[in-house]
């Protein structure tokens, strides 16, 4: 009970800085808890790259074609000798980590809390929870060379379109995105033509991702876009401090 009143207390007070503005003591408290939850996901995420990052619905389950599939395409990514990260809970998250571990790789997971219960999975190395989306989403970001987009409802897309106008805007690097299901994604695929042919995006922005059936087109994608273009190692290894409790 305890727990979940904090979850509500948390909630109301991220709504009510959405209301619009409020004392600045008000939204100087409010500052500091997003950069403890930053400080959070940072110390118990700065050791797990380099990551792929595998968005989709927490709704599937593992009987679902889309959730096999998942667990397929993420071991084929994980031998590749990335930790896989996903949001840390049911559905293709759950089948993201499990395929990541059923093949010996690392499994990661940065989950959301909600009013709504949304346990983590038990397929992670390691996992945060975070209680602020944008903290999330930047921290699902941060540590990944690639991005891989699952089926999943707005959550997903919120996650996809992130990534996508980060990369279009050069925000981040031009890192790899594939959109796993023609089938599921061809509307999504029409919309993204007719923004192209009435001008409101780029020709080549069609080029910052690939839309596939094939794991295995899927993993020589990600293979030949970050493995041969980044290296798989961090630019800067670091070791944990002891003293600051890291690992």
């Amino acid at each position: 009970m305890a727990i979940q009143n904090t979850k509500k207390e948390k909630v109301a007070t991220e709504i009510k800085f959405l209301e619009g503005p409020h004392s600045r003591w008000s939204e100087f408290k409010f500052l500091m808890n997003v950069m403890v939850e930053f400080i959070k996901g940072l110390r118990a995420l700065h050791f797990a790259g380099p990551c792929v990052t595998i968005f989709g619905s927490a709704r599937y389950k593992e009987d679902h074609d889309y959730y096999k599939k998942t667990m397929e395409l993420s071991g084929a990514i994980a031998q590749l000798g990335f930790t896989i990260m996903t949001g840390g809970g049911p559905g293709i998250m759950e089948a993201a980590n499990r395929g990541a571990k059923a093949v010996g790789g690392r499994s990661v997971g940065c989950n959301i809390v909600l009013l709504t219960e949304q346990h983590i999975n038990p397929y992670l190395d390691k996992w945060v929870y975070i209680h602020f989306f944008f903290v999330r989403k930047t921290l699902l970001i941060k540590y990944s060379y690639a991005f891989i987009v699952m089926p999943g409802g707005f959550g997903t897309l919120d996650e996809f379109f992130e990534a996508l106008t980060l990369i279009q805007t050069k925000k981040i690097s031009n890192f790899p995105i594939v959109i796993f299901d023609l089938e599921f994604h061809n509307k999504l695929m029409k919309h993204i033509d007719f923004m192209k042919v009435n001008g409101l995006i780029s020709k080549e922005d069609v080029d910052l991702y690939l839309v596939t059936d094939s794991v295995e087109e899927a993993t020589q994608f990600i293979r030949n876009n970050t493995i041969e273009r980044y290296g798989l190692a961090p630019k800067v290894k670091m070791r944990p401090f002891s003293w600051l409790r890291e690992g």
